[in-house]
Order: C-alpha cells, then sequence, then structure tokens
C-alpha cells in the first residue's frame, strides 16, 4: 500500500535546507545570464535616438540625411569611391588606392556628438575617426566583433604607439542597421551603440580643437545615413 506520508519532505529535513539553496543559486544564475544577454537583445536600427551621457541635444548645429543626388561641399572623399544613392551614402573601397577609403565631414570643432546610421554590409570595417590640426587623434573601430576606441599614432614621433583605451565585444550583423553615437567633452571620449555596446576613454590627448570627422572604410561595401551634429560647450 502506497504510503503518501513518504511524499513530503518536511520543511525542517536536512534534504530541503540543502536543496532550497541549490534551487536559489541556479536562479540566480538564470538572472545574471539574462543580465549578460541585454545587450544583444536591444534592438538596432536607423536612426535611434540615444541619449547623450556628456552633453545635450537640442537642435542640431549641422545634418545631412543625403536626400540631394550629390554631396555637399562640407564633404571631401580622400580615398575611395562614395555615391549617393535612394537617399543613402555608400562608401566602396578601390584596389587602385591600394589604401582604405576615406570621407571627410569638413566641420571644426573641440567637444561635439555626433549620431550617424551606418550598415557594413560586406566591409571588412567602419573607422570614425578624428584629427586634430597637424595628424592623427583617435578613432572608434567598428567590425563584426565589436567596437574599439583607440587614440592614433603620432607619425611625427617615432616612440609614439596607439593606446585601446576599450573594448567592446558583441556581433554586429552584416546586412543590418545600426546607430551610432560618438560624444567628445574635453579629455573624455564616449561612443554607444543602439544595441547596447558601449566604451568610454580618457586621455590627455584628447581634449585638443578637430577638424572635423572621418568616415573610413575597407572592403566592398558599407552604408551611411542620418549624419547629425551638434557641438558643445
Amino acid at each position: 500500500m502506497l504510503n503518501w506520508s513518504r511524499l513530503f519532505i518536511p520543511f525542517t529535513s536536512t534534504h530541503f535546507k540543502k536543496v532550497v539553496p541549490l534551487m536559489l543559486k541556479h536562479v540566480s544564475c538564470c538572472c545574471l545570464a539574462l543580465t549578460l544577454l541585454v545587450p544583444s537583445l536591444l534592438k538596432a536600427e536607423k536612426n535611434s535616438p540615444l541619449k547623450p551621457v556628456l552633453g545635450k541635444t537640442g537642435e542640431p548645429t549641422n545634418a545631412d540625411h543625403f536626400d540631394k543626388p550629390k554631396l555637399s561641399k562640407q564633404w571631401a572623399a580622400a580615398k575611395g569611391e562614395w555615391t549617393v544613392s535612394d537617399g543613402v551614402l555608400t562608401g566602396k573601397e578601390l584596389k587602385a588606392d591600394k589604401h582604405a577609403a576615406v570621407l571627410t565631414w569638413k566641420l571644426p570643432h573641440r567637444n561635439s556628438i555626433i549620431r550617424c546610421s551606418f550598415q557594413l554590409k560586406d566591409a571588412d570595417f567602419f573607422h570614425l575617426s578624428l584629427n586634430h590640426p597637424k595628424g592623427h587623434l583617435f578613432r572608434v573601430i567598428l567590425d563584426e566583433s565589436g567596437m574599439t576606441l583607440r587614440t592614433d599614432k603620432n607619425k611625427k614621433d617615432p616612440k609614439s604607439k596607439p593606446i585601446t583605451l576599450a573594448q567592446a565585444k558583441g556581433t554586429l550583423e552584416p546586412g543590418k542597421w545600426y546607430t551610432l553615437q560618438l560624444e567628445m567633452q574635453g579629455d573624455r571620449v564616449i561612443a554607444q551603440l543602439d544595441n547596447g555596446l558601449n566604451v568610454e576613454g580618457r586621455h590627455p590627448s584628447l581634449d585638443v580643437n578637430k577638424t572635423g570627422y572621418r568616415f573610413i572604410m575597407k572592403g566592398n561595401t558599407l552604408l551611411l545615413d542620418d549624419m547629425t551634429a551638434w557641438k558643445q560647450e
């Protein structure tokens, strides 16, 4: 005959005291795993409204949504092929250049916020790079493995080396639109994507006047859109 009393474990039993902490441990692990997955679950899309950390965005100082067939005089292509079609800017590397494609948005500033939409499509990488009047300064590097914030080597100083200030690992899908926002205030820089990835760094060399924004790509196709910039005090 079945003894029903054997199916229930008293709260005071040793077995119960061992099982409950174990269950709580598994629940905690699941919660931690979900927390770590949050950035990858966030929706990425064109022109997402990202909240700035270092400054404020109101009326843009400059904006370009590529609604005209040709780039304005504010843009200067140094390498590669850059064309506007259907309201999107397309960058392509040219083998004859033997160099990554480079396009500059000529907007001098010191402290600013810039936001843009990008799609790697079949590009190897995309850099948003900043120069100072005498040379390269720093860049945000984006590829399929995530995002890196790095200072540039001073080509006039043989002892100078690039410094990686921060890295954020995550998957950037080639055929998907993402929104990038870069903030510069004094010696501090913050870059964030609308999929949750972000990098932050400080360096004394960053607190200088910048000549504009440089868009660098390597590979067949990079798509850009929704360029918006705000100067900061």
